[in-house]
């Protein structure tokens, strides 16, 4: 009887695995997705810094961040969003002593801004 039982149960499987391969769609030969398409669509992962602003190149596009006795320099790009709260600055609005807060991401040797918010300079009245 166990014997039976054990057949009907292992029958049942194969009939279940044969169906789902069958229903499976085709692979073609050799479509095996490329390493480097897979590497570039993987997010970047952005990092944060929080300063006051040292100085600002308008001509390089750079701003250097300091906090502390660390500084970092970051280059501005086209696709770089500077807000101040609701409002949206540019490059030129940014001046030295003003709080900043950096998302960015490393480039090489370069660390590239994506987002700038921008607080109020030190000493500022709230």
């Amino acid at each position: 009887m166990k014997k039976a039982i054990l057949l009907v149960v292992l029958l049942t499987l194969v009939a279940f695995v044969s169906g789902a391969i069958a229903a499976a769609p085709p692979k073609a030969a050799g479509t095996t997705p490329a390493p480097a398409a897979s590497a570039s669509t993987k997010p970047v992962k952005l990092e944060k810094f929080h300063g006051d602003i040292k100085s600002v190149d308008a001509a390089a596009k750079t701003i250097v961040v300091a906090r502390g006795k660390e500084s970092k320099t970051f280059v501005v790009g086209e696709k770089t969003t500077i807000t101040r709260g609701k409002d949206t600055l540019s490059l030129g609005d940014l001046k030295q002593g003003l709080n900043v807060s950096i998302e960015f991401k490393k480039e090489i040797d370069k660390l590239i801004a994506v987002t700038i918010k921008a607080g109020k300079p030190k000493g500022a009245p709230k």
